[in-house]
């Protein structure tokens, strides 16, 4: 039987698609009708809360799960297939490796498995992982052994590249340092797709957001217009007033209050801060500002009316 080549993805061809993609474990119906599109070049940030279902919907694209529903088209081919599996790259967030080789070793080696592969000096540079080489795999801290996987899953330089939580682990340096060699893999072509728990590497990354929620599209679109499309922005200062009497009143959606700070979730900020001005004439630290990616998350995700939370 012939093999399947796959096609290179145009204009009107995605480089991933799901259509109307169900999977149940038993009982629990992970993905519900899931749409889902992922164009050449761009890096898609595939966020959700815990059970959204984000690991099925990955495991679908690497052809490690099966689809009870729907369709699933991965470089225009199927997920699994030999010749799609060669221009992939996968950093998964539980992965095991042969404890007892060492960095280089397990570099090399992975790259025999593709035509054109890095060199092994390069793929440690781009992963921080230079003056480790020679270090066994379980001689790695948690940290290193992410870069080592890191590295695995992109000495075959891949056209798409899937990273799970990939910064987990990983101090702020190194976290910033892995977020530049993310943008350079995407200047040299690679798409990628990136799912994450830290919202700002999301906002950092991410040309398109897809939110998902109990294995639906909930909303997708730039960073900025997933943060518009929550209500509001936020007004922070240090008040006197008391934050229960601020969260009475009428104008704010939502309050947070610790170590003596304010954060106040608004549609009508001028009301806000004309209020507060007016009731308070030792108010310090006045901010307005618009929604974080997080705070835009939380309300799309967990709507909820004002509350008060005190630290």
């Amino acid at each position: 039987m012939q093999a399947t080549v796959p096609l290179r993805p145009t204009a009107s061809r995605p480089l991933a698609r799901l259509h109307q993609v169900e999977k149940r474990y038993g009982n629990v119906q992970a993905l519900a009708g899931l749409d889902l599109q992922l164009k050449a070049g761009e890096v898609l940030a595939l966020l959700g809360p815990n059970g959204a279902g984000k690991t099925t919907t990955i495991g679908l694209l690497t052809g490690q799960l099966q689809a009870d529903r729907g369709e699933v088209e991965l470089l225009g081919g199927r997920p699994g297939e030999p010749a799609v599996r060669r221009r992939l790259g996968v950093m998964l967030q539980h992965t095991r490796l042969p404890e007892q080789l060492r960095v280089a070793e397990q570099i090399r080696l992975f790259a025999s498995y593709y035509p054109t592969p890095r060199s092994v000096e390069e793929t440690l540079e781009l992963s921080g992982l230079s003056d480790l080489a020679q270090r066994r795999y379980e001689a790695l801290s948690g940290g290193q052994q992410r870069r080592l996987q890191f590295a695995l899953a992109i000495v075959g330089r891949p056209d798409l590249l899937f990273v799970d939580e990939p910064t987990v682990g990983l101090d702020v340096e190194a976290r910033r340092q892995f977020w530049r060699v993310l943008r350079r893999l995407k200047d040299e072509g690679c798409s990628l797709v990136l799912t994450t728990h830290y919202l700002e590497e999301a906002d950092a990354l991410a040309d398109r957001i897809v939110v998902i929620d109990k294995g639906r599209v909930l909303v997708e679109g730039s960073p900025a217009e997933i943060k518009a499309r929550a209500c509001g922005r936020q007004v922070r200062c240090r008040s006197a007033l008391d934050p229960q009497l601020i969260a009475s009143w009428p104008e704010v959606l939502e309050l947070h209050h610790e170590h003596g700070r304010l954060q106040i979730r608004t549609e009508q900020a001028e009301t806000v801060v004309r209020r507060l001005l007016n009731q308070d004439s030792s108010l310090q630290e006045l901010e307005v500002a618009g929604l974080a990616l997080e705070d835009a998350f939380l309300q799309l995700t967990q709507p909820h009316s004002a509350t008060e939370q005190a630290a």
